[in-house]
C-alpha cells in the first residue's frame, strides 16, 4: 500500500471514529417519514423533543412533522396518506373505522388527558354552563370529546344546555377566554396554568374527571403491511423520546419552552414534573379505557356497540419493544 493510501485509510477510520454512533449505525439512507400533530401542546411534546433529540435520524428516520388543527384534521391527513402517523384521538380513530378507513391505535402514552375547563369565576355550578358558549378546538377533536363526555355524565344536554364552539388551539382559546368573547373554554396544560393566573376558575379537570388513555399514536393497517420497519423505528425513537424526556430535565424544559413560546421557567418545570411522571415507558393501548369512547361515538355511530377496543387496536409495537429488552435497556433494566 503506498504512503498516500495508507495515509487516506487512516484519516478515514479516524473520522468514522468521532462520527456519531447512531449516524454512522443507520447508514446513509433516513426513511421519510410525515408526522400529523393535531394541536401544540404538551400532550405532543414528545413528538417535538423526539426532533430535537435527533431520535428520528438515530433511528433511521427523516421525520417532517406537520402540525394540524384537531384530531379530526389529522385523521382526513393520515387516511389520504398526506401523513403516516398521528396522534389522534381514539374516538376520532373510532369513527374514522366504522366509516371505512384501516385506522388505528398503536399505543396510549399517557393514562389520563391533562386538559381542564376554564370558566369565568361568575361559573360556579354545573347549572350555570346553561345558556353558555364552550370554546373547543374542533367538532371531533379531544377537547370537543371531553367536554360533551362530561357534560353529560353531570346531566347536561351538550348543544341543547349550552353551546360549542369551534376556537382552534390553546393559544386562541385562551385568548378568546380574556377578551371576553367565551365564558368557558377546554384548555390543555399549560394554557389552563395561565388561565388561572388570570383569574379564571378550573371547573372540571379531565384528568380526574375521565377514565380516558390519552396522547396516542395511531396509524393505518396498509401502512404497517406495506413497511412495517418503517413505524417500528418511528416506535423506537418516540419511546427513546419519553425516556429521555423522563431523565433529562434540562433538555425536556428547553424544548418545552421553545415549542410552546414560554418565557417562564416554573411553568416549564411543572409541566416537565407533570407530564414526565405519567408518560408510560411501555404504552400498550389501553384496551379498558378505550370503551369510554364508544358513548361519545354512539352519536354518530350506533354501531360501535357492536364491536370491542381490541378491533382498533395493535399492541404488536410495545408488545415487541418490551419483550425483546428495548424497552428496559432505555431505563438500564
Amino acid at each position: 500500500m503506498s504512503f498516500f493510501r495508507k495515509s487516506c485509510t487512516l484519516f478515514l477510520s479516524a473520522l468514522l471514529l468521532t462520527l456519531p454512533a447512531p449516524l454512522f449505525s443507520q447508514g446513509k439512507t433516513l426513511k421519510k417519514i410525515y408526522v400529523g400533530v393535531p394541536a401544540v401542546s404538551m400532550g405532543n411534546i414528545i413528538i417535538f423533543f423526539t426532533k430535537e433529540a435527533k431520535l428520528f435520524e438515530k433511528h433511521g428516520l427523516e421525520a417532517e412533522v406537520v402540525v394540524m388543527q384537531g384530531s379530526g384534521i389529522a385523521s382526513r391527513a393520515l387516511v389520504a396518506g398526506s401523513v403516516q402517523i398521528s396522534p389522534i384521538a381514539t374516538p376520532t380513530v373510532m369513527n374514522a373505522v366504522l366509516a371505512g378507513s384501516d385506522m388505528v391505535v398503536l399505543a396510549h402514552t399517557m393514562p389520563g388527558v391533562v386538559q381542564a375547563l376554564m370558566v369565568r369565576p361568575d361559573i360556579k355550578r354545573t347549572e350555570d354552563l346553561k345558556g353558555k358558549t364552550v370554546g373547543v378546538t374542533t367538532f371531533g377533536s379531544l377537547t370537543d370529546f371531553l367536554v360533551r363526555h362530561l357534560a353529560r355524565k353531570k346531566g347536561l344536554h351538550p348543544d341543547k344546555d349550552f353551546a360549542l364552539l369551534q376556537v382552534g388551539g390553546d393559544a386562541d382559546r385562551l385568548l378568546a377566554l380574556k377578551q371576553g368573547k367565551i365564558p368557558a373554554a377546554a384548555l390543555s396544560h399549560p394554557a389552563f396554568v395561565l388561565a388561572q393566573r388570570a383569574g379564571f376558575s378550573l371547573f372540571w379537570d379531565f384528568f380526574k374527571e375521565v377514565d380516558y388513555p390519552w396522547s396516542e399514536i395511531a396509524s393505518r393497517r396498509s401502512i404497517i403491511r406495506q413497511d412495517r420497519d418503517l413505524i417500528m423505528r418511528y416506535m423506537r425513537a418516540h419511546l427513546e423520546g419519553i425516556a429521555l424526556f423522563k431523565t433529562d430535565a434540562d433538555f425536556a424544559k428547553r424544548v418545552i419552552k421553545k415549542t410552546l413560546r414560554l418565557d417562564d421557567d416554573s411553568l416549564a418545570q411543572e409541566s416537565w414534573e407533570l407530564f414526565a411522571k405519567y408518560r408510560l415507558a411501555a404504552p400498550y393501548p389501553n384496551l379498558k379505557g378505550m370503551q369510554t369512547s364508544f358513548e361519545y361515538v354512539a352519536m354518530i355511530r350506533p354501531d360501535i356497540w357492536k364491536h370491542k377496543p381490541e378491533e382498533f387496536a395493535d399492541p404488536s409495537f410495545v408488545e415487541e419493544l418490551e419483550k425483546s429488552g428495548f424497552i428496559g435497556r432505555l431505563y438500564g433494566k
